[in-house]
């Protein structure tokens, strides 16, 4: 293979539109590793079914991936949220097999839309409350928890031939900013971190993990360079300490971490030097960054900064991840897991039923990169069974307690928060309802690390469909 062809094996760029676009196929057809799907790219999934089967036409082991975490992240159901819980409801129900069940019926979901690759699952111990883009996406803040449903999603995605991609090694878990927006720092030392942040990659390997995707995290214990591009991350911790022999895949280099640092070019030949098989560009990166990416990788060997079979060694792996998922299982979608699994993850404290209408009260914070802008709320569901039921959404500057209280009319008040630990004024607006109106139910939707002072409560462990339902049962008394 020519270098221009390994260095395309290992690039994973993202792509407009709801049609394959004539760049990304002629990539493809000409030895393109792949591509990393998101929300802009999903109408429907018959549409994203003609879309991946027209990439398969150019090539049949091409890797399409994408991140399908369930709960607050999910690219196939952006319109009407996840009818699956995510990762904290899952570790807060702490049934490994319906983690499984659930994640088999993830990869079923896939399978038919021709997705061969799932960016998931989430193998993160959010030690930190304060997390800004882990928090819900997690299992729990409990490495051995973590560790086992991480190995019961892999077992459940994988039992499909769906690649699964555990993330975000050595761990996010312990970060007070986004890697979208900053590089973090984790401050453990290796003991700790071997004790905490890597047990849960250390099952999905013992569980036959087939990819895992870095971070851009700074670990000055370990290496002063970001993990993405450390060799004594990639090569040392993972591929000798954990044994680790599958797909290395970057989180995307267009990230603020790695952009705003090395820059992605720079970013692209570190990671493959560290250890790194796929490069993930990210959402905006596409033909143009292609080429600019290539074209850095191709210098870099002929300047022996890279060496070639370690180039040659990635675009191998790249190739394997996509002949093991050329013939997926033909399994069937579990539709009732979803709501089965978020129901049992519920926590409900005092008398929460409504029996009039109600006057639902949802914060909305600033949403996660991670994640997409939820068109989906608590409020509409409740009116489904209670057409009097009036709901509003509030920001930080909309969050006016006398106001809202008028407005409720002498209706019960539903708070929906998010987060109150990291979003202080969730927390002021909810001190300040309750003290007017004692009778108020507040629903949390977030990662529940501060309880409402003597409140009714729901505890919905994440923001998915699947969640809101459940919660809008305990609501209804059903």
């Amino acid at each position: 293979m020519t270098l221009e062809r390994l260095a395309s094996a290992c690039i994973l760029p993202g792509a407009a539109g709801l049609d394959a676009p004539d760049w990304l196929r002629r990539e493809v057809a000409d030895g393109l590793g792949g591509v990393v799907l998101f929300s802009r790219n999903v109408r429907d999934r018959e549409q994203l079914a003609r879309l991946t089967g027209a990439l398969r036409e150019a090539r049949d082991d091409v890797l399409v991936g994408i991140d399908e975490e369930g709960g607050d992240v999910t690219r196939l159901e952006v319109d009407t949220g996840s009818s699956y819980p995510g990762n904290l409801a899952l570790g807060a129900a702490d049934d490994v097999e319906l983690t499984e069940r659930v994640a088999a019926s993830i990869a079923a979901d896939l399978v038919e839309t021709g997705v061969n690759v799932d960016l998931a699952p989430v193998a993160d111990v959010n030690t930190n409350p304060r997390n800004p883009v882990i928090g819900v996406r997690s299992f729990g803040s409990d490495p051995d928890l973590v560790a086992r449903h991480v190995a019961a999603f892999v077992r459940g995605l994988q039992s499909a031939h769906v690649v699964a991609c555990a993330k975000h090694f050595p761990g996010h878990g312990a970060t007070e900013t986004d890697s979208h927006l900053e590089l973090p720092t984790v401050s453990a030392g290796l003991e700790e971190l071997r004790r905490v942040e890597l047990v849960p990659f250390a099952a999905a390997v013992a569980a036959g993990v087939r990819a895992i995707m870095t971070a851009h995290i700074l670990v000055p214990s370990v290496d002063d360079a970001p993990a993405t591009i450390s060799r004594a991350h990639l090569n040392g911790l993972l591929r000798e300490e954990l044994g680790f022999d599958g797909l290395l895949i970057t989180d995307a280099l267009e990230m603020r971490a790695i952009s705003a640092t090395v820059g992605v070019e720079r970013g692209a030949v570190l990671a493959l030097a560290a250890g790194a098989d796929a490069l993930c560009l990210g959402h905006d990166l596409e033909g143009e960054a292609v080429e600019a990416v290539r074209r850095a990788i191709v210098e870099a060997v002929r300047s022996g900064e890279l060496d070639e079979a370690r180039l040659a060694g990635a675009a191998a792996r790249v190739a394997a991840a996509g002949a093991w998922s050329r013939e997926p299982a033909r399994v069937s979608a579990d539709s009732a897991s979803g709501l089965d699994a978020a129901r049992r993850a519920l926590r409900v404290e005092g008398d929460v039923e409504l029996r009039a209408p109600a006057f639902v009260v949802e914060c909305v914070p600033e949403r996660t990169m991670a994640a997409d802008a939820a068109r989906h709320g608590l409020g509409e569901l409740i009116r489904e069974a209670e057409p009097g039921t009036v709901s509003v959404r509030v920001g930080a500057d909309g969050a006016d307690a006398d106001a809202l209280v008028a407005g409720a009319d002498g209706r019960r008040i539903v708070l929906v928060v998010r987060d109150p630990e990291r979003h202080t004024w969730e927390r002021s607006l909810a001190e300040q309802l309750l003290s007017q109106r004692p009778d108020a139910v507040v629903v949390d939707i977030g990662y529940p690390s501060w309880a409402p002072p003597a409140a009714a409560r729901i505890v919905t462990f994440g923001g998915g469909r699947a969640n809101l339902v459940a919660a809008a049962e305990q609501l209804r008394g059903t």
